[in-house]
């Protein structure tokens, strides 16, 4: 699986914090076999986060586009939004999938607003922006996705 990782944090693009789940997602990829291909750091910024989601999937570089940050309740946090806007479909259950498996760990998951959808022929996931819950959110749906990607091509369910 080819992975591009987009981390959406105003404090880590204007470097006053350094990215911690954009690497611990690296890592964990890496665990899973998969091979990141893409990765850049943009603001809490629509047009933006909107611009990597598309030039990622129209390039068909990236089978998995992982986001991290942006998905909770602040004003700022956008990426749901630039996600869905450039989708062609959404997968609701992978979202409910995460925030089911991180209540376990931590009752306010329940608050993350990510989402998944399809944007031609890959699967862009949003994850909460902490790197444990980045980490955990990929690792409670990691088993589905390549079979959603082959699907997404073509595969058929069996």
């Amino acid at each position: 699986m080819r992975v591009a990782i987009l981390t959406v944090s105003d404090s880590v693009f204007r470097g006053k914090r350094e990215d911690f789940s954009g690497p611990a997602l690296r890592e964990c990829c890496a665990k899973l076999g998969w091979t990141v291909v893409a990765g850049e750091v943009v603001p809490d910024d629509s047009s933006m986060i909107q611009a990597f989601l598309i030039a990622c999937a129209e390039s068909q570089q990236a089978d998995i586009i992982l986001t991290t940050g942006g998905t909770g309740l602040s004003p700022r946090d956008v990426t749901p939004e630039a996600t869905a806007a450039v989708c062609a479909r959404l997968i609701p259950g992978i979202g409910e999938l995460m925030r089911a498996a991180g209540k376990g760990s931590n009752p306010r998951a329940v608050l993350s607003r990510a989402v998944a959808g399809t944007r031609g022929q890959s699967i862009i996931l949003n994850l909460p922006g902490s790197p444990k819950g980045a980490v955990e959110s990929l690792d409670a749906v990691a088993a589905l996705l390549p079979h959603a990607v082959d699907v997404l091509r073509g595969a058929r369910h069996d």
